[in-house]
């Protein structure tokens, strides 16, 4: 099983992802926007509230960085809709300090990125599109685990 956090935007996934990709090191290796997709009788617009997408937004995309994915979406936001946060976890104080430099760029930053009882670094953020992050560089836990 995985578990793979899945993005909502309202006309900027295409931008956002690639500035995901950029910041994290990774590639967008999937995208398909809704004019690209097959007519489907079985699609039915209404149940998603109404929502009639523009030709040019993304139906999907997938950004991988190593084994983690990362998926997204133009679409409806249900009212009073939270944003997942996203806990990127690096294996180096130096990653950690360039994810996080670069999510922050033209974001808000939370809680600065500092050491912690449990990590070398953490901190938390929202970035210049409104998605909250968390970035960690864990501690060796007690006993090796």
């Amino acid at each position: 099983m995985k578990l793979i956090p899945f993005l909502g935007f309202s006309g900027n996934t295409h931008e956002a992802m690639a500035f995901y990709a950029k910041a994290l090191g990774g590639k967008v290796v999937s995208e398909m926007k809704y004019g690209d997709m097959p007519p489907s009788p079985d699609m039915d617009m209404e149940g998603c509230g109404g929502f009639t997408p523009d030709a040019d937004q993304v139906a999907h995309c997938q950004l991988e960085v190593g084994a983690a994915i990362l998926m997204a979406a133009d679409g409806p936001q249900a009212e009073g809709q939270t944003a997942t946060t996203i806990n990127v976890d690096v294996d180096s104080v130096e990653e950690a300090e360039r994810v996080f430099a670069a999510l922050a760029e033209g974001g808000q930053v939370q809680m600065p990125l500092a050491e912690t009882f449990w990590a070398k670094r953490w901190g938390m953020l929202v970035d210049r599109y409104g998605k909250p992050w968390m970035v960690n560089c864990m501690k060796p836990m007690e006993g090796g685990k």
